[in-house]
């Protein structure tokens, strides 16, 4: 008799850092705990399981009971845990140290809390680079799941994909496993019959081999439609019926049981790869435009199947230069990680390959509000670390990913989090205030960053002078926290109003409009949606077309290079910015300075233009962009000087000779003021995307615009001037903050 087949079924559940309770709550309800409840009637198929370190965390305080379920299922041999990174990172995006440092974590957390021994590692979206091999093995991983699409990147062809494999980097060994890109989309979209189907054929071809079918739990219950297809409509049952059914030549294992019983089929190098769709998604839209055409095009050629498995897409890392929002994430979490490793080393606490935590304390603590030696302090940035590494917020496809504004912020603020206690480590508490120049986005120019108690500014000179990045630490947000309007390939779609047919389809399947009117909304911009932007417009410019983005630039100072000096005494710094260009065709000089005082929670920011033509009217404009002040609810508006309600956040505002104008947000307890010392005119109006996730094409609030303008009629001298205070008042969120945190900590 021919040996049987081996199946493992890996299932991966993940919920981003930062996700709403509700999100957890519904994936719990409709994927998690449905999914064990059908499986506790099946004693004899087995299973591996991934639970991220974000979800886990979220489980261990909401659904404690989950976690001693699943652990009575590893004590029976039922389920084999998976580890991986602990806050579900993408690993070629860290360095050395964190990549080892968060599967140690996770696997810490696993052994200790749910007594399972950890093998194996899910590799977040299956991006992998050949370093990856070294780094795991060192942090005891033995095997891990990668996708068949990466060994067909490597020249293997589907009769040999029917295996584990050995791999290695720098003389350290793991053993990789192919995942079937069929059984991903078969399961569980497919009558189970296809699939068995699909399996017998295997077994007959290759006897005794594995076959591993690895992806989101989330499919069996949250993905939209599914949750009534796989339980309600039984389709789960059904499935695991037709697999008890064929158990004389198809055995249910674990990776495990793989390792332990069957000989890897030989040695491959893998190239850097991820998923099939991820390589496409890391692409530019024009060129996903053009791959999908030419895929479309081929797909009836009879060379086709043999020229698709030399067919790839693009590289992970790419989406820092497709999404530079992504980049700047990734430039702070990076000098954070570097500025722990430093201050762990030099107090000979934690070797720097060495960062896993020994505990992982509760989420949401404000670190204004914990003590503790040195040792706990970084020991709780490195947990803050770890959670602002979360991978959803860095990149976008078929999920909403860096589009959603409650991920980025959630990014932010464990990485603000992370930056004040380290500065409580390394003993800099009371009021302060410092200032540096560097690379600190990581494009080979220098920018300057101006940094306090309350807050850390970011400046960059070569792009306009623009304030890219301004953290209010208080609240560990980040108010520059803004997505610029860009092409996507879906947008074509969308243009074309086509609407999916199939409730049960694939998310990468699905066309479905959330809202109505959307190929209406479709608006992409010039330039970064950042602050400080200095526009000079003709003076007959609208709200409406600057808006639109139809009102034109007349001047070139708005992503022009800067000169910049620092000034530092101990209680204030400054940056002084200047540029000599060119407005209206009229030689200028635009000067602007920003300062920082320690203690205090506002910018003061003066500009001034010299060289305007005598008697001759200028428009000039300086854009703000505040993030994560969300549109459409009461308790988020702007206010007048005195404190009269003007509309919600995504309001369009035509406002006149006024010096001020505020912008409230009461849930996050913030008030945004902006004063001016002349008499100002103030546009304000939102920021919105056109953009795609899991349960279909939705317009999304990314920032609000306030715009301060003047029509300036210089006199003889040809030099104006303005002097602009931008106030960030969280006392109400600090009001908060004691009772919050004792609730946290109590939990």
């Amino acid at each position: 008799m021919a040996p049987p087949l081996r199946l493992v079924l890996a299932l991966h559940n993940h919920q981003p850092v930062g996700n709403f309770d509700g999100v957890f709550e519904q994936a719990f309800r409709e994927s998690y705990q449905p999914f064990l409840d059908v499986l506790d009637d099946y004693p004899s198929i087995r299973i591996a399981l991934h639970n991220s370190g974000c979800l886990t965390e979220w489980l261990a305080a909401h659904h404690p009971e989950y976690l001693d379920r699943v652990a009575r299922l590893v004590a029976a041999g039922r389920v084999e845990l998976i580890g991986g990174p602990w806050q579900e990172a993408i690993l070629p995006m860290l360095p050395s140290r964190d990549r080892i440092g968060q599967v140690r974590a996770h696997t810490q957390w696993i052994e200790r809390r749910l007594g399972a021994k950890v093998r194996g590692a899910w590799v977040p979206e299956r991006v992998w680079e050949q370093s990856l091999a070294s780094d795991l093995a060192i942090a005891g991983i033995e095997y891990v799941i990668l996708d068949d699409f990466h060994f067909k990147n490597a020249g293997l062809t589907d009769d040999q994909l029917f295996n584990y494999y050995i791999t290695e980097d720098d003389g350290h060994l793991l053993k990789v496993f192919p995942g079937s890109e069929r059984l991903r989309y078969t399961i569980p979209f497919a009558d189970p019959q296809q699939t068995i189907d699909h399996l017998a054929h295997m077994a007959h071809l290759h006897p005794g081999s594995v076959v591993v079918f690895g992806d989101d739990g989330e499919k069996f219950g949250t993905w939209p439609g599914t949750h009534e297809h796989v339980y309600t409509n039984g389709w789960l049952r059904r499935f695991l019926d037709a697999l008890v059914a064929n158990q004389s030549w198809l055995t249910l294992c674990t990776l495990a049981d793989a390792v332990d019983n069957v000989s890897p089929a030989g040695k491959v190098y893998l190239p850097d790869s991820s998923y099939r769709e991820m390589t496409e998604w890391a692409l530019p839209a024009e060129q996903i435009v053009d791959y999908d055409r030419v895929s479309h095009e081929m797909e009836h050629d009879p060379r086709w199947p043999v020229l698709k498995r030399f067919v790839r897409g693009g590289f992970w890392r790419n989406f820092k230069v497709k999404y530079p929002e992504s980049d700047e994430m990734y430039a702070r979490m990076l000098a954070i990680s570097r500025r722990l490793a430093a201050a762990a080393e030099r107090r000979g606490l934690a070797p720097s390959s060495n960062g896993a935590p020994s505990y992982i304390p509760a989420p949401h603590v404000s670190p204004t509000l914990v003590g503790g030696s040195a040792a706990d302090l970084l020991e709780r940035a490195r947990a803050e670390l770890y959670r602002g590494q979360c991978n959803c917020a860095y990149w976008h496809g078929a999920f909403g990913g860096i589009y959603l504004p409650h991920l980025r912020n959630a990014v932010y603020q464990r990485l603000i989090a992370a930056d004040t206690l380290l500065n409580l480590a390394t003993g800099r508490t009371g009021n302060w205030v410092e200032a540096q120049a560097g690379d600190f986005n990581l494009d080979a120019r220098q920018e300057v960053q101006l940094a306090s108690d309350k807050l850390l500014a970011l400046v960059a000179p070569s792009r306009g002078g623009q304030l890219y990045e301004l953290d209010v630490r208080a609240i560990g947000l980040n108010l520059l926290a803004t997505l610029t309007r860009r092409p996507e390939a879906y947008h074509r779609k969308v243009l074309a109003g086509q609407q999916a047919g199939s409730d049960v389809a694939s998310i990468h399947d699905r066309v479905i409009f959330k809202q109505a009117g959307l190929d209406q909304r479709l608006q992409y911009d010039a330039y970064p949606r950042k602050s400080l932007l200095d526009h000079f417009y003709d003076p007959g410019a609208t709200l409406e077309q600057v808006a639109l983005g139809q009102a034109a630039e007349q001047g070139d100072f708005l992503e022009g290079v800067f000169e910049a000096r620092v000034r530092r005494s101990p209680a204030v710094v400054q940056v002084h910015l200047q540029r000599d260009g060119v407005a209206g065709g009229q030689p200028l000089r635009v000067a602007k300075s920003i300062t920082v005082e320690a203690g205090s929670s506002a910018l003061e920011i003066v500009y001034a233009i010299e060289g305007l033509p005598p008697g001759q009217l200028v428009h000039f404009a300086v854009e703000f962009n505040f993030a994560g002040l969300p549109s459409g609810a009461d308790d988020r508006y702007f206010f007048d000087a005195g404190n009269k309600q003007l509309g919600q956040l995504g309001s369009r505002l035509d406002l006149k000779d006024v010096a001020d104008l505020g912008l409230a947000d009461e849930w996050l307890g913030i008030r945004v003021g902006l004063h001016a010392s002349r008499a100002t005119n103030f546009w304000t109006f939102p920021i919105e995307t056109v953009s795609q996730s899991e349960g279909g094409f939705e317009l999304v609030h990314q920032s609000v615009v306030v715009l301060p303008h003047w029509y300036i009629t210089a006199d003889e001298s040809g030099r104006w001037d303005v002097a602009l205070t931008l106030s960030l008042d969280t006392s109400l969120a600090e009001s908060r903050q004691p009772q919050r945190s004792t609730a946290v900590v109590a939990s």
